[in-house]
């Protein structure tokens, strides 16, 4: 019977990059939790990205294969997009709020009242942030090999 290899944690970096990413994982969902981002399916979206990375995270500590490496690059990617959305989300119901304030309001002040609404228009970009700081850390392993 084969041992599985339990990957240590020995490259300071890696351990640095790890650590942030969880960190963000769980600040993120916490946040989102609190803020009640879970009424509809749409704002289930970034939730959802985060446990399935938390999960593989956790498999990918354990057993490190092509396949999981390939699987948690898509739901990195998935991620980073799930940013791009939830960020031109919460600029549209922005810009629909301060439409319907000031109806009269148009271009480049209708913008920035818009980016600065009552939804915080990048926050979501924060999904981004999260994708690269855990494929950074698929870099990290793949220079373990």
């Amino acid at each position: 019977m084969r041992k599985q290899k339990v990957h240590k944690i020995n490259n300071p970096l890696k351990q640095v990059i790890l650590t942030a990413l969880l960190f963000m994982l769980f600040g993120t969902a916490l946040e989102l939790y609190l803020l009640n981002h879970f009424e509809d399916i749409e704002q289930l979206i970034p939730l959802i990205c985060i446990a399935i990375s938390i999960v593989f995270i956790f498999l990918l500590f354990f057993k490190k294969s092509d396949g999981l490496v390939h699987i948690f690059k898509l739901v990195l990617a998935i991620t980073a997009l799930s940013g791009i959305y939830g960020a031109f989300l919460h600029l549209r119901a922005n810009y629909e709020f301060e439409l319907e304030m000031r109806p009269t309001a148009n271009g480049w002040s209708l913008f920035l009242e818009s980016m600065s609404g009552a939804l915080p228009a990048l926050a979501p970009c924060s999904m981004i942030v999260l994708a690269l700081i855990g494929y950074s850390y698929l870099i990290l392993l793949k220079k373990q090999k």
